[in-house]
């Protein structure tokens, strides 16, 4: 990730771009799915990501980069270090882990070596990229392509927290919390709905059509393909002072008040769409806690809901067969008539 593209100097995709820094504020939202056209910066966002995030203290040591300050989501090893003795903390960079398409189950939850443990009697286990991104961010490019039990092994840990990994009798486990970053295009395949809905927020980013925006896009790409580090030299203020925003925002979020009056917005809303069950609504109230802490609110109002009401409930519709404008135009919909402005 060291030459990847700087966050601040990407054009417009002003809704992918706030929804990855809110998942960034609040990692409890269940993740960020993004759909659009090929080229449309994706994959670029979410790689910008590894440049922008604070460090983290970990365990020294640790495969798994444990939390120090977190005892019960510690691994066994840290666990027996810590009764044993203080153990020494470290400062590193937050992950920001690529799986790629076609990556073995083993790749990706890990491998349990067998023969060793018939022969010697030790349980030998090389951690996979689940171990990688603990504490960070999980990105798939092309998700909807990605085979099915995988999704559904990826969303299941995501949402436990932890890995199992259980071979001949032989088991072991480790803590997995990360953040589950999905990108795609819809036109070469579908994601089930209910994985959709496993998805704390979803977003959608098109091709700009303005002539402005397009030169924008292609003269700052020709800018970083041509001198990398000039260009990074030159967006170095802008993502710095991103990164003071986000940890500020991240310090904010736990005192950031939710009235009852928007819970009951919130709710409103989702009643007035036909989301299935609660999910939307508890996404929703947290996506615009988290905004509200990102911008330096003391408490969630309206604006904050109708801003990320698109992005947090759009994926949870029903196909309406009477209804054939897109999901996007009926959460609009809705927000204008349910949350009209003051």
């Amino acid at each position: 990730m060291a030459n990847a593209y700087p966050f601040s100097a990407i054009v417009a995709q002003d809704e992918m771009k706030l929804a990855i820094l809110i998942t960034v504020i609040d990692p409890s939202l269940g993740g960020l799915l993004v759909l659009g056209d090929r080229g449309t910066g994706k994959s670029t966002a979410v790689r910008a990501l590894a440049a922008l995030l604070p460090p983290m203290k970990a365990l020294s040591g640790c495969r798994y980069a444990c939390d120090p300050d977190d005892p019960r989501h510690q691994c066994d090893e840290c666990s027996a270090r810590r009764a044993s003795g203080r153990p020494r903390v470290a400062r590193v960079a937050v992950p920001v882990v690529d799986l790629p398409l076609g990556a073995t189950e083993d790749r990706v939850v890990g491998a349990l070596d067998l023969e060793r443990a018939l022969a010697q009697g030790v349980k030998a286990f090389e951690p996979g990229l689940l171990a990688r991104a603990h504490r960070g961010f999980l990105y798939i490019d092309e998700v909807n392509l990605l085979d099915d039990h995988l999704v559904d092994l990826l969303i299941d840990v995501a949402a436990s927290g932890e890995n199992v990994v259980e071979r001949e009798g032989l088991s072991v486990r480790h803590p997995a919390r990360f953040v589950l970053v999905g990108s795609g295009n819809p036109e070469e395949g579908e994601l089930r709905p209910q994985l959709l809905d496993r998805f704390g927020l979803a977003v959608e980013v098109t091709t700009p059509t303005d002539l402005d925006t397009r030169v924008e896009v292609v003269k700052r790409r020709d800018a970083f393909e041509r001198d990398p580090q000039a260009f990074h030299d030159h967006w170095r203020r802008e993502d710095e002072a991103l990164r003071r925003r986000i940890q500020r925002g991240r310090d904010r979020l736990p005192s950031v008040d939710v009235p009852d009056a928007v819970r009951q917005s919130a709710s409103r809303l989702c009643m007035a769409l036909g989301a299935d069950g609660l999910r939307g609504d508890l996404t929703l109230i947290r996506a615009a806690r988290a905004l509200a802490a990102l911008e330096g609110d003391g408490a969630v109002a309206c604006q904050h809901l109708r801003r990320i009401a698109p992005a947090a409930l759009r994926h949870r519709l029903r196909r309406n067969p009477l209804d054939d404008s897109g999901s996007t135009a009926r959460v609009q919909r809705a927000v204008d008539e349910q949350l009209a402005v003051a």
